[in-house]
Parts: structure tokens; sequence; C-alpha cells
């Protein structure tokens, strides 16, 4: 059984994905209002929305990098420098990116990098299901609701 692992998810989002994109690289803080799972993001290099940005978020205790930005791809790759994913991963690297399909489809991709330490690691389902839940819940913040 390999060690490394691969898990890729395409969420469709309406709000477009340029909001998705302009939240998760330059209002990170933002996220703590969307998503009541996150109570909060710290900046402790760096500048927010800049490559070398190192953030710490309390919803896992994890303390990450922006290893690359790209605006053209609406790409952000973060990688996991502390916290508790590496108590069970040698390494986590989180993309998220928004591509375009026809019609103006907006689809929010997440990818999740990992290398297991050992066999007896199970794969992170569960943190997977925690990125398409933050993207719905953006997506319910920046959708404002129809008035009655």
């Amino acid at each position: 059984m390999g060690l490394h692992g691969k898990l890729i998810a395409a969420i469709e989002f309406k709000a477009s994905g340029d909001v998705f994109h302009e939240i998760f690289r330059h209002r990170l803080q933002e996220l703590c209002t969307a998503n009541p799972n996150i109570q909060g993001c710290d900046l402790h290099e760096g500048q927010f929305g800049q490559v070398g940005a190192i953030i710490s978020w309390t919803y896992t205790h994890a303390k990450e990098v922006i290893e690359t930005i790209d605006e053209e791809k609406r790409l952000i790759v973060l990688k996991v420098l502390e916290g508790d994913l590496l108590e069970k991963y040698k390494s986590s690297v989180i993309t998220s990116h928004v591509e375009t399909k026809g019609d103006n489809i907006d689809l929010v991709m997440w990818t999740l990098d990992y290398e297991m330490l050992n066999e007896d690691v199970g794969h992170p389902i569960s943190l997977f299901f925690y990125f398409i839940d933050i993207t719905k819940h953006i997506e319910a913040h920046c959708i404002p609701c129809p008035t009655a």
C-alpha cells in the first residue's frame, strides 16, 4: 500500500469564482464570519494574500505557509507547517483553484496531497469534506438571501 494520497473535489460555486478566490486570498478573516467552525485566522509572518505568508487557523490549530499564488488560475497552495495533521501525516498540501466551465459555471477545485506516516493511518476524508463545507459556507455568505 502506498503512503502517498491525493483527494480532489470540484464544487459548483454560484457566487462567482472570483469572489471565492478574493475571500480565500485577501479576506481570510471573513472565513470566520462565513463558517462558524473557524474561530480565527492569525497572520504570523508576511502579509495576507502574499506568497510566504504564514497563517495559523484555530479550527485545527494548523499553521500553514502560502507556497504559491496564481491570479490567472485563481489558485492558492498552502503547506501545513504545524498542527494536528502532522500527527498522522508526514506532509499535507492544500490547493484551491477556480475553473470556469462553459456557460460561466465556476467550480471551486480542492486538492489535498498528503503522505501518511505509516500504513495504519487512514485517508483524511473528514478533513477533505471540511474544505467542501467551507466552500458551501462561503457561497451562502456571498449570496444574499431573497427578501420576502
